[in-house]
């Protein structure tokens, strides 16, 4: 049997699994961040949520996809499958960890700018209403 075609198949389920469990565990424990961020809309945070996990599926399994076929020459022993799929989940497992941190990023940023907006108070507040001038 091919040994590039085991690192291949190695690399395929464990990429899969990795980014199932991913964005499984992201969209579970995002959710309740993504209702502080729209202000207690539950509904929108769980369109929200299951949008960006179909964006996550799709960048991630697409760049799995893509990063299959490497120049890794061909692999002749066990030594060269760990070094292959080292190098293969070692860059899967860092486009998940940055694409993990840039939603954060974002989105704690959408949620700063709403607590902001929530506690800014009038400079003064109205007490009566006045008629406007005679003439005016």
């Amino acid at each position: 049997m091919d040994l590039t075609v085991v690192a291949y198949v190695i690399y395929l389920l464990v990429s899969i699994a990795l980014t199932v469990w991913v964005a499984r565990t992201l969209s579970h424990n995002g959710r309740i961040f993504l209702a502080d961020v729209l202000h207690g809309n539950e509904k929108l945070a769980d369109a929200v949520n299951h949008l960006l996990v179909v964006g996550f599926y799709l960048v991630n399994l697409g760049f799995v996809a893509l990063y299959l076929n490497g120049d890794d020459g061909e692999i002749t022993d066990t030594r060269g499958i760990f070094e292959a799929l080292s190098t293969k989940l070692g860059v899967v497992l860092l486009v998940l960890g940055v694409m993990h941190l840039g939603n954060v990023y974002v989105l704690n940023k959408i949620r700063r700018r709403g607590v902001m907006e929530r506690e800014q108070l009038p400079p003064v507040a109205p007490t009566d209403w006045v008629a406007p001038a005679a003439g005016a």
